[in-house]
């Protein structure tokens, strides 16, 4: 009887899944703002799963599958999933494709023509814009749950003010001369715009690209006139190149940072606010503190290797002149 009513219930929950609208982000960071608005209405899968990176995703054959199944596709634009619109053509879907960042007023870079900035999500307030873009489009595909909806949509509003509120009053607290914040790649930058911080990177926009020797020597240059005390990596790019940096020039690394995906459910950063607020306590906690004394950098390469030469020129004379002394005594 146990065994069949088990049986039973599992049916009816395989059911009740299936009637679930399938909405396909192209990120984590937009598939938990659809949960969000959305919670138990519909299921929601992301493209690029946690930890990966968007920029340099390679779209798998089980990608097609998932979005013909769809009912809703969510993508941010702006360059950021350049190989999303090949897939969805692809696919042969028929679910409706909504940009997230419509209506975002994009920061546009000062080197290269129609290359827009698509980290647009950095800046809490543009938060408004893609909770607002995704509860539309939800409303659209879910009309008899308008209310439930309705009261996801303006709670999820008081969160992003207050995280909005929190980063402000927390970024004061950096002393002036420090608020400069180096990261891996040029991520930041509505972030920075927003609540007063100078950015630079080593890559650009898209990790996709090379880092280039002038990008290089400018921030080490940074680094060696400012009084910033440390450089942050990033979880989705790989950190070999500023850890280097950070190590060449005696500076600290203040912390990883989230950039392009939100952590995993045990991680401090499961959410799209999570991610937010935690970049926030990292950058202050780093920024906050004083530079560290430093050697100078001919000094640390130069120096130490040069009077290890010494000693060991030193011993090896000491020994000859200990055979020669101990021939003449024999």
């Amino acid at each position: 009887m146990k065994k069949s009513l088990f049986i039973i219930l599992l049916i009816c929950s395989t059911i009740v899944q299936a009637e679930k609208p399938l909405v396909v982000t192209t990120a984590s960071i937009f598939s938990d703002m659809a949960k969000q608005l959305g919670d138990t209405l519909i299921q929601v899968e992301s493209i690029v799963p946690v930890g990966g990176d968007p920029h340099t995703y390679d779209p798998k054959p089980s990608d097609l599958i998932l979005l013909n199944e769809a009912s809703l596709i969510l993508k941010n634009g702006l360059g950021f999933e350049k190989w999303m619109n090949k897939l969805i053509e692809n696919s042969g879907t028929s679910a409706e494709l909504i940009l997230i960042t419509e209506g975002v007023k994009a920061i546009r870079s000062d080197i290269y023509e129609n290359s827009p900035d698509p980290h647009a999500w950095m800046d809490a307030e543009n938060g408004f814009m893609y909770a607002e873009n995704i509860y539309n489009s939800l409303l659209k595909l879910l009309p008899n749950h308008k209310a439930y909806l309705e009261e996801r949509y303006l709670n999820y509003q008081t969160q992003i003010r207050n995280t909005d509120s929190y980063i402000k009053e927390q970024i004061t607290s950096i002393p002036e001369g420090q608020r400069i914040l180096i990261t891996s790649h040029d991520a930041f930058k509505y972030y920075g715009q927003k609540y007063g911080l100078r950015l630079e990177s080593i890559l650009g926009t898209s990790t996709d690209a090379e880092a280039q020797t002038r990008d290089i020597e400018r921030i080490v240059e940074i680094i060696r006139s400012s009084n910033i005390p440390a450089v942050f990596i990033e979880t989705t790019v790989n950190p070999k190149m500023l850890k280097q940096i950070a190590a060449d020039n005696n500076i600290r690394v203040g912390g990883s940072l989230f950039s392009d995906s939100i952590g995993d459910e045990d991680s401090k950063a499961p959410t799209y606010l999570d991610m937010l607020r935690f970049n926030t306590n990292t950058i202050v906690e780093a920024l906050t503190k004083e530079k560290e004394e430093q050697l100078p950098t001919n000094q640390t390469t130069q120096e130490t290797p040069l009077a290890k030469i010494f000693v060991i020129i030193g011993a090896v004379m000491l020994l000859v002149l200990g055979f020669f002394i101990s021939k003449r005594i024999a």
